[in-house]
């Protein structure tokens, strides 16, 4: 059977659930195939449902039920059903409103993971980038007096650009990049002969400050945190220790 993409997304919920007959379930599976955008749309169904799944609470009914639902209907035996009482809809609204709210909550959890995982590609992009073809900054300087007026002239908002040699990580100086959609500072520093970028750009959601999150990915050690109204984002192959005292000094020097 062959399906265009209108046909496809209609039968996406029922294939999901196993309801399709074996020739209609062959013609979606045929398409999405054939079909980038339909088979995105079919992963991200498919996620937000397992995401629902993991995060949807269950109850099992107590054995006694069974016995009291025979025991008012009169089945297998039981007294005579006695008439029923008007049924109320707030439990069913009840249990409607709780499905939305876990349903919104993984769906926000959904897309916020994937949006960082989205950053996390791109981060790991720039910085090897950067590497391997040697271009690492447009301004080489450590003086912040130098790189933050230069990245002011050409962003439209001022990094903190701080020489942290002191501490053991120079300014090597800055370029411009492009992460999350938008351009955004990347602050050159080194530690030895390791290369550490540091993007930065304003953080659009307000997020409150707070610890540094850690990850891995692909030989690199990841930081990113929020502060000040910026978003920063640490990428280097030094090891976690190194990286997070980087972080730490940064942060401390602004």
């Amino acid at each position: 059977m062959d399906m265009d993409c209108k046909q496809t997304r209609n039968y996406m919920h029922a294939h999901l659930d196993r309801e399709l007959d074996p020739v209609t379930a062959a013609g979606v599976e045929a398409h999405m195939r054939s079909c980038a955008a339909c088979a995105q749309v079919y992963a991200t169904q498919t996620a937000l449902r397992n995401a629902v799944k993991k995060q949807a609470a269950y109850f099992t009914a107590p054995v006694a039920l069974a016995a009291r639902i025979r025991a008012k209907t009169g089945a297998a035996g039981g007294p005579v059903a006695r008439p029923a009482r008007r049924w109320s809809w707030w439990p069913l609204a009840a249990a409607v409103a709780a499905t939305v709210v876990i349903t919104w909550t993984a769906s926000v959890q959904m897309e916020n993971g994937m949006r960082d995982e989205r950053i996390v590609e791109q981060v790991i992009a720039g910085h090897a980038r950067s590497v391997l073809t040697n271009h690492l900054v447009e301004v080489a300087s450590s003086d912040q007096h130098t790189v933050k007026p230069w990245l002011s002239s050409k962003l439209d908002f001022s990094p903190p650009a701080t020489d942290l040699t002191a501490a053991g990580f120079p300014l090597v100086g800055a370029r411009l990049d492009y992460v999350n959609s938008r351009p955004v500072a990347a602050l050159v520093y080194r530690h030895r002969q390791h290369v550490i970028n540091l993007f930065v750009w304003p953080d659009d959601k307000g997020a409150a400050a707070a610890a540094p999150k850690t990850s891995s990915k692909q030989g690199y050690n990841l930081l990113h945190w929020n502060a000040a109204g910026m978003t920063f984002w640490a990428i280097s192959d030094l090891n976690p220790t190194d990286i997070k005292t980087f972080a730490d000094t940064y942060a401390s020097a602004k």
